[in-house]
């Protein structure tokens, strides 16, 4: 390893499967921080041990272990995040109160620059952005930590059942097994489905067109004639979510009234469309982060709108503007 060569050689090795394993570990713990973390992790692990790689496997396959037992160490403490609908009902607007949980909560959103790897086939490239949709990755975390991987590695990813077995230690018949437990626990915990958005079709275009002019004019009318009538909406670290027309207008012009005036800039998220959303300054000069805005389209209307409000993690991450002038 003194050879600067090869070590320059290793580490671009290494580097071409990080976007693919941190996608991996994404799905594994739902958090975009400790999806990167797990993958530095591995990184520097397979750096210090290759000379113990005897290549029997992969290169990949190998990364894919490691990556796997960095998950499962940290999955150990229990902790499986989640959205505000996993956690309650939803709350009627007029008992409604804003509890803020802990960071650790919460399913995370993820650029899908960070976790998507470029991929040739349309079928695949569907398959990669709907598996990580936020309503995917949640269910996903109902799933045991050994489930979770086996399911991933061979649904989302396509593993043979040996080599899932060869990477996790175990028999083909304990993955099939473990397999057959996941899909009936998703089943009971089905994530709700949308639209393909990869691209965006014409009809979906002018949804998030006509969805920006009504949320940036505030018009509640206009608002509601793109949202499903049981359309959901959740503001995390907030616990607090609503369901349904009344009560999501009643949260926009009571509470939720600090958005009027907002200014939304596109952007993707979890293989959805999404918005970073500006809200006027106090000072009146220009525009400050308020929310990450992912939203959720099905039949060709908006289903759900999930307002990650924690901006000085979530706007860094995806490269977003820290704030907008008036001429923006």
């Amino acid at each position: 390893m003194s050879d600067p060569m090869t070590t320059q050689d290793l580490d671009s090795r290494l580097e071409q499967y990080r976007k693919e394993l941190t996608g991996y570990c994404y799905r594994m713990l739902g958090s975009a921080f400790e999806a990167e973390d797990a993958v530095q992790d591995t990184m520097v692990r397979a750096w210090k041990s290759f000379e113990k790689f005897e290549g029997r496997s992969s290169l990949r396959s190998w990364l894919y272990r490691i990556a796997t037992n960095v998950c499962l160490d940290m999955l150990n403490a229990g902790n499986r995040r989640a959205r505000p609908m996993d956690l309650s009902a939803a709350t009627p607007v007029a008992r409604a109160q804003l509890n803020a949980r802990p960071e650790v909560t919460w399913l995370e959103p993820v650029p899908d620059g960070r976790v998507l790897p470029s991929v040739a086939d349309p079928a695949d490239r569907a398959v990669e952005r709907e598996t990580v949709r936020l309503a995917f990755v949640a269910a996903l975390q109902h799933l045991p930590p050994r489930q979770r991987a086996v399911l991933i590695l061979r649904e989302v990813l396509a593993w043979k059942a040996a080599e899932v077995a060869e990477l996790l230690g175990t028999s083909v018949a304990s993955v099939n097994s473990a397999l057959q437990r996941a899909r009936a626990t998703l089943a009971d915990s089905a994530p709700t489905e949308s639209d393909p958005a990869d691209p965006l079709d014409e009809q979906q275009q002018r949804l998030l067109e006509r969805y920006v002019a009504a949320f940036e004019g505030y018009d509640m009318k206009a608002l509601t004639a793109l949202l499903h009538e049981d359309a959901t909406m959740s503001m995390p670290p907030y616990d607090l979510w609503l369901r349904g027309h009344d009560d999501i207008v009643g949260w926009m012009l009571g509470v939720g009234e600090v958005c009027r005036g907002s200014r939304l800039v596109p952007t993707v998220a979890n293989g959805s469309p999404a918005f970073a959303q500006y809200h006027p300054s106090e000072s009146g000069d220009g525009y400050e982060p308020w929310a990450l805005i992912v939203l959720e389209i099905k039949g060709g209307k908006v289903g759900g709108m999930d307002f990650f409000l924690d901006t000085k993690r979530w706007f860094p991450l995806f490269g977003l503007p820290e704030r907008l002038s008036t001429e923006d």
